[in-house]
């Protein structure tokens, strides 16, 4: 008992100097290792979710984004989660207050994006808050991405055959979550 307290001491101090700097990541990367730790003493099956391949190869979902439906596709080359300005709009993001400086690469070519971060954005049973995420300009892409900025955040995810798993970590025992979903 004595030897969890000092642990938790520690990563209470650590987690002080991470939000005396302020770093967004950083204070996510220790909230979630905080939370793993406590979810760790008494859990239940970590919250999964499967999705098929696609016919052209890829692995397409419905995911809710601050409450609203909004088809998205798996991209583990994007770095971040990147929504079309229509799909932003649809959601009520502020374009208006976007400023479009962040130079990417799409399949289409090179595009200009703004940078955001979505409240909260759930694959399934999967949610997650505060993920970073790009808009592009309208026009500019005809699917949204669901990059690493969301699947950096999970316990884990892979491919098996044509199977998509996404796992989450664990949640507490108080929790009246279904452990596994399937999206097609």
């Amino acid at each position: 008992m004595i030897r969890f307290l000092l642990v938790l001491i520690m990563l209470a101090g650590t987690a002080g100097a991470v939000v005396a700097y302020g770093d967004p990541d950083q204070i996510a990367r220790a909230s979630h290792k905080v939370s793993h730790i406590f979810r760790s003493q008494s859990a239940s099956p970590a919250p999964a979710v499967q999705i098929q391949r696609g016919q052209g190869g890829e692995f397409a979902l419905r995911a809710k984004i601050n409450g609203v439906a909004a088809p998205m596709v798996i991209d583990t080359g994007a770095t971040s989660v990147v929504l079309t300005w229509e799909t932003a709009k649809a959601i009520g993001l502020p374009l208006e207050m976007l400023e479009y400086d962040v130079d990417l690469e799409t399949a289409g070519g090179y595009t200009k994006a703004a940078r955001l971060t979505l409240d909260r954005l759930a694959v399934g049973h999967l949610v997650e808050k505060s993920v970073p995420a790009l808009v592009v300009q309208r026009g500019q892409m005809k699917t949204n991405l669901l990059g690493m900025s969301f699947l950096d955040r999970l316990e884990s995810w892979g491919v098996r055959a044509d199977k998509l798993m996404l796992t989450g970590y664990p949640e507490l025992q108080s929790s009246h979550r279904r452990s596994r979903t399937a999206i097609d």
